[in-house]
């Protein structure tokens, strides 16, 4: 999910727990019961394999469905946050109060007021702890204080400035707010970036569906005709498959290409380990890394299978 950090935008994966769970998938649960003495029969086996490939891009659509509802919940969370502290009392200009890490963090966690200015700045830790840190997801991943969570979403100058004031002044009152609301504007543009994967995820699921119905088609079509009288209809079934694989390779290569141009550039401390936009999204996913290509790779294997059993025939005369 995105992160704002002052005009920065990067995202923050979850933990290595969190992305460690069981493997609970469609495509996972398949893949598992394809190994399974009971099931291993040449004709349930291919069938499987098939369902499996498909089970990929449906694991990836839930998966950005998933991460979809998450990043709505932290935007419409940050816009919450960003509202009820431009509603807040701020502080005069000339007031003083405790350090952050001193009688501020205190009161934020006993609920007592240590000092006169103090409840301003308490007021500000307990929005955004009822808000930002109030979604499910977000301590389960994160598990950071107030804090750090304020320091990591909306930048460490903040939490200089509360640790310097220890108080809510007029200006950090407008700088917490127009950082909440970058920070709500960053998930809104993540959340339309995971709506256009979710349509190519559809158009690619529509196409590789209409490719395996037609293959199917046509290896129903040559098992149908006598022995004998199969040679001229093979050599159509192989040329009309080879047509088929060829429709994979291209899907093949526009999804290359997809990958070569995401919706959304991650942009993070700028080394090796900073994730592209795919990563982010299938890192946490049972399955291929690139589920979209692992599908499209599966039924291509699937197709020059059947080319090859067809030229057998044409070479034996049937």
């Amino acid at each position: 999910m995105s992160v704002n950090r002052g005009a920065d935008v990067t995202f923050r994966l979850p933990s290595e727990a969190s992305l460690g769970a069981d493997c609970t998938s469609l495509s996972c649960e398949l893949t598992a019961m394809a190994t399974e003495p009971g099931v291993v029969t040449a004709v349930v086996i291919a069938g499987l394999v098939a369902f499996v490939a498909f089970a990929y891009v449906r694991d990836a659509k839930a998966c950005c469905r998933r991460e979809r509802r998450r990043v709505i919940d932290e935007r419409d969370a940050f816009e919450e946050f960003a509202e009820r502290v431009s509603g807040l009392d701020p502080a005069p200009v000339d007031t003083a109060g405790g350090g952050f890490d001193g009688p501020v963090i205190g009161a934020h966690r006993t609920g007592s007021a240590r000092a006169p200015g103090d409840i301003r700045l308490r007021n500000v830790l307990n929005t955004y702890r009822d808000t930002v840190m109030s979604l499910p997801h977000y301590t389960q991943e994160y598990d950071e204080s107030v804090a750090e969570s304020l320091a990591a979403e909306l930048g460490p100058d903040t939490t200089t400035s509360l640790a310097t004031n220890g108080t809510l002044s007029p200006a950090l009152q407008s700088t917490l707010v127009d950082r909440g609301q970058q920070a709500a504007r960053a998930r809104t543009s993540l959340a339309d970036a995971i709506d256009e994967e979710l349509d190519d995820l559809a158009d690619v699921e529509t196409t590789l569906t209409e490719i395996d119905r037609q293959r199917s088609r046509l290896n129903e079509h040559l098992d149908g005709i006598p022995r004998g009288s199969r040679v001229d209809a093979s050599i159509d079934v192989w040329e009309r498959l080879g047509g088929l694989e060829r429709r994979c390779d291209d899907a093949a290569a526009d999804r290359q290409a997809a990958l070569r141009n995401p919706p959304m550039v991650i942009e993070g401390a700028g080394d090796e380990s900073d994730p592209t936009f795919r990563e982010y999204l299938y890192d946490p996913m049972d399955g291929p890394q690139h589920p979209v290509l692992a599908s499209i790779a599966s039924l291509a294997d699937r197709i020059r299978a059947d080319r090859s059993r067809v030229a057998r025939r044409v070479g034996d005369g049937c």
